[in-house]
């Protein structure tokens, strides 16, 4: 694989989590049919006449984060974190294709359900727990990568991405169960979490564009 394609892939990771972010947020704005950011999950975006723009975002990202983890497993020896991200991206990918059924609330002219409740909607759980789970230890993995290389900040860095998306999505996961005081505010939470993630790929991948040369040497 040449330079020029290894850059293309690298940057892949760069794209992804702005392009994933910057589509929420727009229609976390622009969504008028009673979706609340702050206590509706990103999934249900998905849902409704304007969820393809959602579902479109979950494959788009979840293609480009593959990209950028083909390009990790072929300029990190061994690859290390590379098949985690990878995992993360077909999480992404199967979200998009198995959209979540109408829970915690949304759309708000249904009866109230905290569980998915078809195939299709477990399925989407099932792809959901790729990112959640598989992205906070490659946060892991790469503190030690980055400790051998003595990035110290990078690697302090990752461990706190880990721990604040983990965080975050156990506030979540106790606000879409209706849970007191924190029901207000499960959409906020999710999105911290996902944004702890997501900002961490970006920044492992600006670090690998800029010092793709010394990443042969493992």
């Amino acid at each position: 694989m040449n330079t020029t394609t290894i850059k293309t892939l690298l940057t892949c990771g760069i794209i992804a989590p702005t392009l994933f972010v910057i589509t929420f947020i727009v229609e976390d704005a622009t969504r008028l049919d009673g979706y609340n950011p702050m206590k509706h999950p990103v999934s249900s975006l998905a849902i409704g006449d304007l969820g393809w723009i959602q579902t479109i975002n979950f494959l788009i990202t979840g293609l480009l984060t593959v990209a950028f983890a083909t390009g990790l497993r072929r300029i990190l020896k061994p690859p290390r974190g590379s098949i985690l991200i990878g995992l993360v991206g077909m999480g992404l990918i199967g979200a998009g294709f198995c959209t979540s059924d109408p829970v915690y609330g949304y759309p708000i002219n249904l009866p109230l359900v905290i569980a998915q409740f078809t195939v299709r909607g477990h399925l989407h759980d099932f792809f959901s727990i790729f990112v959640f789970v598989c992205l906070p230890i490659a946060c892991f993995k790469f503190r030690k990568w980055f400790m051998m290389r003595q990035e110290n900040g990078l690697a302090i860095y990752s461990v706190i991405s880990a721990i604040l998306m983990l965080l975050f999505f156990i506030l979540a996961g106790a606000a879409f169960k209706q849970t007191p005081g924190l029901l207000e505010f499960a959409g906020l939470f999710q999105r911290l979490s996902i944004v702890s993630g997501v900002l961490w790929i970006l920044v492992l991948a600006v670090y690998l564009r800029r010092n793709e040369k010394f990443l042969l040497v493992e």
